[in-house]
């Protein structure tokens, strides 16, 4: 059998699948689907300071190559999660990786100081980049002044492992992987969901109350690989995949482009147990061909350009 272990940003995962954020929960309520050891982390869904009730209906869309959601970053807030979530991950011993979301810096720096302490909260995953409040407007994304204050903040705040997640919705995500690693983020996310929308048009009316949501599934991939690519070019801290991603060659083709490890996330809403298959079809597949350790793949692109050459790439 193939060795699937990694090593990310000190996390030391059994393998290199992770639940994406705000796709299958916080983690446990779909145990039935996928047993907590079958992944390497469970990333939580947004949890922010407050309770947030979310964007009024309808704010999910079926599209022809994924879907559309305008969820709002609906959660019960940080005193739930601390009290309701938190006590039943830890007694599965899963790696749990809480994703923070805020609407100002101090937001942010709040949530990374009450984790600090919490065993069972093994890294934070900072969301720089929901398409879905503040009207799309992506105000620590798109900005890498903004983004780097955030994550300096939040570095500042806690001595657990930062990964920012980054949004695809800009010009050069390059420039924003370089401003969190600055800021001190120990590993970058990438990425979240797309800008984009449909509508009726016999009835001439948005499929979403809030017209433009956030577009995910198998039509964002090449852009998520691109994305990622990138990152992993700019930066020297590890990047985890994530886009598009519903098969082992899927979460392969991340790891060859440079990523550490990949988020399963809009495939789990057709097949809710596949994320708890994909790894063991990833050892096998790397069986198949003769490869001993998935990090074998890990930054190994061959381009015809030195510009294609991923940091950390094994020589």
């Amino acid at each position: 059998m193939a060795n699937m272990a990694v090593t990310v940003a000190g996390l030391e995962l059994a393998n290199p699948v992770m639940s994406a954020s705000g796709t299958y929960g916080h983690g446990l309520e779909m145990r039935h689907f996928a047993a907590p050891a079958s992944l390497g982390a469970w990333v939580s869904k947004t949890v922010t300071r407050k309770p947030r009730p979310g964007n009024p209906l309808p704010r999910i869309a079926e599209t022809e190559a994924g879907f559309l959601n305008s969820i709002g970053l609906e959660n019960r807030g940080i005193d739930s999660y601390l009290r309701d979530v938190l006590p039943d991950m830890a007694r599965e011993h899963a790696v749990v990786i809480t994703n923070i979301g805020g609407e100002s810096v101090d937001d942010f720096a709040e949530l990374a100081a009450r984790l600090d302490g919490e065993r069972a909260c093994h890294a934070l995953e900072v969301n720089l980049s929901c398409p879905n409040v503040q009207g799309g407007k992506l105000p620590f994304s798109t900005s890498p002044a903004m983004a780097e204050s955030v994550i300096a903040r939040v570095r500042a705040a806690t001595k657990k492992p930062v990964f920012a997640k980054l949004s695809p919705n800009v010009s050069d995500i390059g420039e924003i992987a370089r401003a969190v690693e600055a800021g001190g983020a120990d590993g970058i996310t990438a990425v979240n969901t797309l800008l984009g929308m449909r509508v009726d048009w016999k009835t001439r009316r948005p499929a979403l109350n809030t017209i433009q949501g956030g577009y995910s599934g198998i039509g964002i991939k090449p852009i998520a690989l691109r994305c990622a690519w990138s990152c992993a070019r700019a930066v020297s801290i590890p990047v985890i995949g994530c886009g598009g991603i519903a098969c082992a060659e899927d979460a392969f083709e991340f790891l060859v482009v440079g990523c550490r490890a990949v988020q399963f996330g809009t495939a789990s809403f057709t097949d809710p147990g596949k994320i708890g298959r994909l790894a063991a079809e990833m050892s096998q597949l790397l069986d198949q061909h003769g490869i001993a350790s998935v990090t074998d793949l890990i930054g190994t692109l061959r381009a015809p350009n030195v510009l294609a050459k991923t940091p950390g790439a094994p020589s």
